[in-house]
């Protein structure tokens, strides 16, 4: 597993996770994984069900949103990222293949509530350059 980038108090984001890390992430304190990949984005990649299973076996809940880019970050996945993030019942790990989808969605998730500069700030602290982003957490 790649290492995970404290975005949040209750968010880290990582690059893609294996079944055999789950019980990893539930003994940190994880209580929730969200991927953010779509099946089959790469070869040899486990598919969500795979994960999800695993997470239930590790008492996690485990939810797909997947997304291909940044740029297909629209409403509805930024909202159902969200509503994960609000429904959680402690800190969630979100994966894509870098950690990044993760961020992005996480950080549209905060447009207008939040300043632009402390959303990039965060993230950047973090290891993730979202300075792309500005105009749209304005």
């Amino acid at each position: 597993m790649q290492a995970l980038k404290q975005i949040s108090p209750e968010l880290a984001v990582t690059g893609q996770i294996l079944p055999d890390d789950v019980t990893d992430l539930a003994g940190r304190g994880f209580t929730m994984i969200v991927c953010d990949r779509p099946d089959g984005e790469d070869p040899g990649q486990p598919d969500f069900a795979t994960v999800a299973a695993a997470a239930a076996r590790a008492g996690l809940e485990a939810r797909h949103i997947p997304i291909t880019s940044p740029a297909a970050a629209d409403a509805a996945t930024v909202g159902a990222f969200a509503k994960a993030l609000a429904e959680a019942k402690g800190p969630v790990l979100a994966y894509c293949r870098t950690g990044n989808r993760c961020a992005v969605l996480w950080a549209l998730g905060l447009a207008g509530s939040k300043p632009a500069d402390e959303i990039i700030g965060a993230a950047a602290a973090a290891g993730c350059d979202l300075s792309s982003l500005r105009p749209r957490l304005i």
